[in-house]
């Protein structure tokens, strides 16, 4: 998928949820999109990746978390190939409902686990 396709409505959101953290950079890349923070991943926007068929915002999370979600839920997360073994999961953002709150909190958590403590300090509003 060409990386103009992705300019859609919930690339748009999450992109826009994405950037208002500290020292953020996306880029696009196929048929996804990366978040990073100092040079470290800690999102992804996948849209049919591998021929899946999903489209979610995938972020790291803490030990087990991501296997907890997925079986509390799931039908809203998943473990996407490759990264899932690696403590990463997957919201689904092709359901009929998507919470973006919820969105927002996986997100903002994600990149905790990514950025450096002053960034951190940052964002809690301590720097």
């Amino acid at each position: 998928m060409a990386a103009a396709k992705l300019e859609e409505p919930r690339l748009r959101k999450v992109s826009a949820i994405c950037m208002k953290l500290p020292e953020v950079e996306r880029k696009l890349s196929g048929d996804h999109a990366d978040f990073r923070v100092r040079g470290k991943v800690f999102a992804y926007f996948l849209c049919n990746h591998h021929g899946d068929g999903i489209v979610s915002v995938c972020c790291r999370s803490e030990l087990g978390e991501n296997i907890d979600r997925v079986s509390r839920e799931p039908n809203r997360y998943y473990l996407p190939a490759h990264i899932g073994p690696r403590g990463w999961f997957g919201l689904r953002l092709d359901l009929p409902h998507v919470d973006w709150g919820d969105v927002a909190e996986v997100v903002e958590s994600s990149y905790r686990l990514a950025a450096p403590r002053r960034l951190v300090k940052e964002l809690n509003g301590e720097a």
